[in-house]
């Protein structure tokens, strides 16, 4: 790619909030999914005894409901920063494209 090309999109105002606003969307995800990991884990660690809680039947304790709650967490997640990446990131990437062919 040209040297002029890449300054022209990296001067762009659509160029710097499209960096921000997935930046911050990527880290604010980021935390919410490790938030919840490292809580999960630190359950197990300090208070094990929650872990013998009977949630369903006999034998399904509370931890596997939270297990596939993390598991789920993730893809649902995933599903909506793919949301966001298809509505407001790709009309920022269409308005930089157009920029630049001018």
């Amino acid at each position: 790619m040209d040297k002029s090309l890449i300054e022209k999109i990296n001067s762009l105002p659509q160029y710097k909030q499209l960096v921000a606003e997935r930046s911050r969307l990527a880290w604010q995800l980021s935390a919410v999914m490790l938030v919840a990991y490292y809580g999960f884990i630190l359950l197990i660690a300090f208070v094990p005894e929650f872990f013998k809680t009977i949630v369903i039947g006999q034998t399904i304790t509370i931890g596997f409901p939270l297990g596939v709650g993390l598991i789920l967490l993730a893809f649902g997640l995933t599903r909506y920063y793919v949301y966001k990446a298809n509505s407001d990131f790709d009309e920022l990437t269409q308005q930089i494209r157009d920029e630049v062919k001018q």
